[in-house]
């Protein structure tokens, strides 16, 4: 059984942790229960660590795997049932209450030949900024011949709640306009730079502009083709049948203060998720666990 070796880093003002086990590394921050990197030995990384990222507190990471939670990107353009769950005035933050939130890590332990790393959100005591549903959330990080990344919701309310949520992961390319994604050929998506029409998806879909899409009724497996890195990475969801791709572009990335102005090449983003006609409705002492591991396979 390999040992696993944990090392407390300081990411500027943000506690952190870089784990080895086996042959693999990950470093993740507290706030955000955040997986920064992923890497195994003499491979490309897997999980993009934007070189650009700021590690400050109360601010979201753009890098990694950000856990959006209980909404995805902008809460107004979530079903009503969603909307419904949150009580204030104000602006409502992107991607929901939970990336800048410190986790607590509950414990590192080996189970064979994994390691599980789990995080748990304390529930705070008059609930989140206006949101005050008892839900208690745990992540777990399990590494193997692959990494695992599960997300469960408890409703320890007593009412029925309704939340979209999604793990934002970053994936790290050779250059996004010479990668593909395999298994969404025939999909319904819909095509946000588009006024969110439905489109259907003919074939593989290729990179040759700025991409926002959410993939309607996806298969379990997806895949990112690399030929230039001569790999696949295997995305196996489970609790999900919604999957965002995103990519910024040029003119996009160019305005983000915390993205190389080409760093847009070197990541893609695949986002397991629970949005639109997906969302996930829990009732009182209900469970549900948003998960994916992500495998890297040669071509």
């Amino acid at each position: 059984m390999p040992t696993p070796n944990v090392e407390a880093v300081k990411l500027d003002e943000l506690n952190g942790w870089r784990i080895r086990h086996g042959q693999a590394e990950l470093l993740v921050a507290q706030q955000g229960a955040h997986v920064l990197s992923y890497q195994v030995d003499g491979q490309p990384p897997l999980i993009w660590l934007n070189d650009q990222a700021t590690f400050k507190s109360g601010k979201s990471i753009r890098a990694g795997v950000p856990v959006c939670w209980p909404w995805f990107g902008n809460l107004t353009r979530n079903p009503d049932s969603v909307q419904a769950m949150r009580v204030s005035n104000e602006p409502a933050t992107a991607h929901g209450l939970v990336r800048a939130m410190d986790w607590e890590l509950k414990g590192i332990e080996a189970e064979g030949e994994s390691l599980k790393i789990e995080f748990v959100l304390p529930y705070p005591e008059n609930g989140l900024s206006g949101w005050p549903h008892h839900v208690d959330l745990t992540l777990t990080i399990v590494m193997d011949e692959q990494l695992h990344i599960h997300l469960t919701s408890h409703n320890r309310g007593s009412e029925t709640v309704s939340l979209s949520q999604a793990l934002h992961s970053y994936f790290a390319v050779s250059d996004v306009r010479n990668v593909h994604v395999d298994g969404v050929d025939g999909l319904r998506y819909i095509e946000t730079l588009d006024d969110w029409n439905i489109h259907s998806q003919a074939g593989d879909l290729h990179f040759a502009g700025e991409t926002d899409r959410i993939y309607l009724d996806t298969p379990p497996t997806l895949s990112i083709v690399d030929a230039h890195w001569n790999r696949r990475i295997e995305l196996a969801s489970v609790g999900s049948r919604s999957a965002v791709v995103w990519n910024p572009w040029t003119e996009r990335a160019k305005a983000f203060s915390d993205m190389a102005d080409d760093g847009w090449q070197r990541m893609l983003c695949i986002e397991t998720a629970n949005v639109m006609d997906d969302v996930v409705t829990l009732l009182p002492d209900a469970r549900h666990t948003l998960g994916v591991s992500i495998a890297s396979k040669p071509l």
